[in-house]
């Protein structure tokens, strides 16, 4: 009796494993929500993302923050097709064209109404990156730093 239930738990396991590493699926079109110029004030700088519209299997984002007379950062999204998923690409760069660090990639691992969601798959800055639009005129960033700190910036319609 007991070799038969482990045998049972043992085969029902293996029936759930492929399903917790099945690949999310998705389309650049499913974006189109990120379209947008979005804005947040961080202390005396300001971050602004302004996503461009999907077209041809890609939705990009310029990201600057600027402030007091400056500008601090600049930062390139690129999220594309691949295959039947979507992948992240993404770069920054420190004033005067610096890069920051190399350009990361990220996997698609979550997609609904309105929220995507990436993982690093490449090393750099962060192991999560998500967006979402919880109400018209809202986008909302949340990010798990390399070093699993989550954060989370509210940005609004510009």
């Amino acid at each position: 009796m007991m070799n038969k239930m482990a045998s049972a738990i043992v085969l029902l396991l293996l029936a759930i494993a492929p399903l917790s590493h099945a690949e999310v699926k998705g389309r650049v079109s499913d974006l189109g929500w990120m379209t947008g110029s979005w804005s947040v004030a961080l202390g005396p700088m300001t971050l602004e993302e302004n996503w461009i519209e999907a077209v041809d299997g890609s939705i990009a984002s310029l990201v600057r923050i600027s402030g007091e007379g400056k500008t601090a950062t600049i930062e390139l999204i690129v999220i594309e097709n691949k295959g039947d998923t979507l992948e992240l690409h993404i770069q920054q760069w420190d004033p005067g064209y610096q890069p920051r660090a190399a350009a990361q990639t990220m996997k698609l691992i979550d997609l609904g109404e309105n929220r995507v969601g990436f993982e690093a798959i490449t090393p750099g800055g962060m192991k999560k990156l998500g967006y979402s639009s919880p109400a018209p005129g809202q986008f909302t960033i949340d990010i798990v730093t390399a070093d699993d700190k989550p954060m989370q910036l509210q940005l609004s319609a510009k």
